[in-house]
């Protein structure tokens, strides 16, 4: 039985479905719509929402599709953000719009902020902060952010989340689950894109990004990693006042990394910006395996003797050792120009599909590693190249871990950054002493008794079990309960025709008979008779150019002549 808050919320979600289903009929998506089994809605959304066929022929379905998230909202608008880091997942014309969605919403009222932090906090604002800047320093889709200051005197900056939205967020993602279930069952082809695993992966992004004590510990954790290097500083995080809807942090004073102008008057060195930038992301992706995943110019701040300080900790990412190494791996062979090496890694760590086209996967990344033959290494964009091998790789349908996508974008931005504070900056001389020691690390001595440490356990483990196992085994056999399930793929049709070509041939052979018959019975010319022919042979004639006759019109339809 449903109670009253599941109701409420099916109920929230069906009306969402609704104006959903309104906006994509809006957009020209209606056939999409047909094919997924709303048809019911069809007619009505064709006269009461789309618009002019003119002014929609002159936008791309990306397009459409851009203008289509803006309209549903702030929900919508962060799926296309994530779906723009996932050329694996959708095409680059989309990825290109998507990358434009940008967060425009409007604040809250500072009423709103000071609820938020009574019902987070469970203390009135006075108890925590001496002041409160009731205008935000910025407003997004999740929160907004208000310089404060404690009680004890420290400058901070609080991050309130938004009334209501997780409510929103949560409908929202019922509705998406509830158009993906529709599109994987109905749109042909849409099982390669994966809907539902796309909105699963979704919705455990947006929660993470929603509880603020995650980000918090997320601070903490680069803290510790960092911790020594004076190149680097991350805010302060005041726990007194941070629970899941709202975080409290220190104010960090600083210069923007884009702000070249005023770097140079603060007598900063923008080449050594630039290196410690590269190295410090370098650091995180194959040392710690845990990075910042949205390094633009807006979350990088510059403070004096060149220290450098990242903001918003929301969205990062994890390589685990497998994945590190398989980084690792893959450089190289890209790098050495080893296009044979490089699928045969794509095989070992990717998720292909049972049709891929090795040979022209070869050529195509043959390709674009001969467009980098001539070109000087100090000029090669690493996290370029690197996006598109990936752009490359998944026109094939081959899948990869999120995270590597989240990496190659970031990648990306931070030698933009590089390139902007030093023309010369080379990104491939950084990398080389980082790929040189994940390889000492791969094979020195620690790692190896460690790797030998895991590999006996799991052999010990196999070794106690297999006694039982194959005891069980062999008992089954013995017993005459083992069975080997065979699946045929692709035989069912060839069995439908098989089917259909029997039938035919019985037809035939029935046919062939009805006529050999009543012939033998109108040579006897005995019998009941009917038109002065015997009846029986009559009936037999009639019978054979009946089925005869349908059997010509089933063929002609099915179009197999």
């Amino acid at each position: 039985m449903l109670t009253f808050i599941q109701l409420n919320r099916n109920i929230r979600s069906l009306r969402r479905y609704r104006q959903i289903v309104r906006v994509l009929f809006k957009f020209g998506f209606d056939h999409a719509l047909e094919l997924m089994g709303l048809s019911q809605f069809v007619a009505r959304g064709r006269k009461l929402f789309r618009r002019p066929a003119s002014e929609l022929a002159l936008l791309s379905p990306a397009e459409r599709m851009r203008l289509s998230l803006e309209e549903l909202g702030p929900t919508f608008v962060k799926l296309g953000q994530i779906l723009s880091t996932r050329p694996d997942v959708i095409p680059r014309s989309f990825i290109l719009e998507f990358a434009k969605l940008q967060d425009q919403v409007p604040s809250f009222p500072f009423e709103a902020v000071e609820d938020q932090i009574r019902k987070h906090l469970g203390r009135e604002p006075s108890e925590c902060y001496s002041f409160i800047d009731s205008e935000p320093l910025a407003a997004a889709s999740i929160a907004q952010v208000h310089r404060a200051r404690l009680v004890s005197g420290e400058d901070v900056v609080i991050k309130v989340r938004r009334p209501g939205v997780v409510g929103l967020v949560e409908t929202d993602v019922d509705a998406m689950m509830g158009l993906a279930m529709l599109a994987e069952r109905h749109l042909p082809g849409s099982d390669l894109y994966d809907p539902v695993g796309l909105v699963k992966e979704f919705a455990r992004t947006i929660r993470r990004e929603m509880d603020f004590s995650r980000e918090a510990h997320t601070i903490e954790k680069f803290a510790e990693n960092f911790a020594g290097d004076p190149t680097l500083h991350f805010p302060t995080v005041y726990w007194g006042q941070t629970a899941g809807g709202v975080l409290t942090m220190e104010h960090v004073d600083g210069i923007k990394v884009s702000d070249t102008a005023a770097l140079d008057a603060a007598g900063l060195d923008r080449k050594l910006l630039a290196r410690r930038g590269a190295d410090a992301f370098l650091k995180m992706v194959l040392i710690h395996g845990f990075f910042h995943g949205d390094p633009h110019p807006g979350n990088v701040l510059i403070l004096p003797n060149n220290v450098i300080c990242l903001l918003d900790y929301g969205m990062v990412g994890r390589l685990d050792t497998q994945l590190k190494g398989y980084l690792t791996d893959i450089l190289l062979a890209i790098v050495q120009r080893d296009v044979d090496e490089v699928i045969s890694l794509l095989l070992y760590s990717g998720d292909i599909t049972d049709t891929l086209d090795t040979r022209a996967l070869r050529r195509d990344l043959s390709g674009l590693i001969d467009s980098y033959y001539e070109v000087p290494l100090q000029q090669i964009e690493v996290g370029r190249m690197l996006l598109e091998f990936l752009e490359v790789i998944t026109t094939y349908h081959i899948r990869f871990q999120p995270d590597l996508m989240l990496l190659a974008k970031a990648l990306v931005a931070i030698e933009g950054m590089g390139r902007e504070l030093d023309p010369d900056f080379d990104m491939v001389e950084h990398l080389r002493p980082f790929m040189k020691k994940a390889l000492r690390d791969r094979f020195s001595p620690e790692h190896l008794v460690r790797e030998m440490g895991s590999h006996i356990t799991s052999y010990v483990t196999l070794f106690r079990n297999l006694p039982k196992d194959l005891k069980e085994f062999l008992n089954r056999i013995n017993r005459n309960k083992f069975k080997i399930d065979l699946e045929h793929r692709g035989l069912d049709r060839a069995l439908r025709d098989f089917d259909k070509s029997i039938n035919r041939l019985s037809s035939s052979l029935i046919i062939a008979a009805l006529i050999v018959g009543s012939s033998i019975i109108m040579q006897t010319d005995k019998g009941p008779k009917i038109f002065e022919f015997p009846i029986f042979a009559f009936m037999g004639y009639t019978i054979a150019g009946f089925i005869g006759l349908w059997w010509v019109f089933a063929i002609i339809r099915s179009g197999r002549l």
